[in-house]
């Protein structure tokens, strides 16, 4: 998609591991949790050889095509049809997370955002599919973009925005996706594309 080095580019962040305190927000942030060279093999490998396909989805009174292309992965014995095996790089992947949250996944959604056209609305993960107070770990690779949370109900606490940097873990965990939405802006920069997997625990 792109002809040049564009990993070259692509900063990691530089702060420690970080916890934040508001209400009814579980949130771990870790820059740095894939070292720069590993992320850059990822990001490419990714990237490449993923099967990247659009989705569309109903929104109000009409069905509308996603802003950005997507791929499942999970367990084979509980796969829809449009669910791959997992990848040797996956798979490393879902390893290095669980060792560092002490949780177990069953599946990944990776999420690729071509440029600064493609985004995410504002919105919660269904719960009917990974359960109530879901456990949710995102790995980016590539360009940094802001991922903007909201609570749902209490307006006194301003928006977050955290830049979510090459080869950042964030963690989301307990009530967080119960009381706060999340998004990913559109943006008029220019945007090199960036890879986000969110490992979950699907029922």
């Amino acid at each position: 998609m792109t002809l040049f080095n564009d990993t070259d580019l692509f900063v990691a962040g530089t702060s420690p591991k970080k916890y934040f305190e508001l209400p009814d927000l579980e949130l771990m942030q870790y820059d740095g949790f894939i070292p720069k060279e590993d992320a850059d093999n990822y990001y490419t490998k990714l990237l490449h050889d993923t099967p990247w396909h659009g989705y569309q989805m109903p929104m109000y009174d009409k069905v509308v095509t996603v802003p950005r292309m997507i791929a499942w992965y999970g367990e084979q014995e509980e796969a829809s049809e449009d669910t791959q095996p997992w990848t040797p790089e996956l798979l490393e992947l879902r390893q290095k997370v669980e060792q560092e949250t002490g949780l177990t996944f069953n599946a990944v959604l990776l999420n690729l955002y071509r440029d600064g056209n493609d985004s995410v609305a504002w919105h919660s993960d269904k719960e009917h599919k990974i359960g109530s107070n879901p456990n949710i770990a995102s790995l980016t690779f590539g360009q940094t973009r802001p991922f903007r949370f909201r609570h749902k109900t209490n307006k006194d606490i301003g928006q977050i925005e955290i830049p979510l940097h090459h080869g950042t873990l964030l963690l989301m965990s307990g009530s967080t996706n119960t009381f706060w939405e999340h998004h990913i802006p559109k943006s008029a920069k220019e945007m090199l594309p960036r890879i986000n997997l969110t490992f979950r625990q699907v029922k």
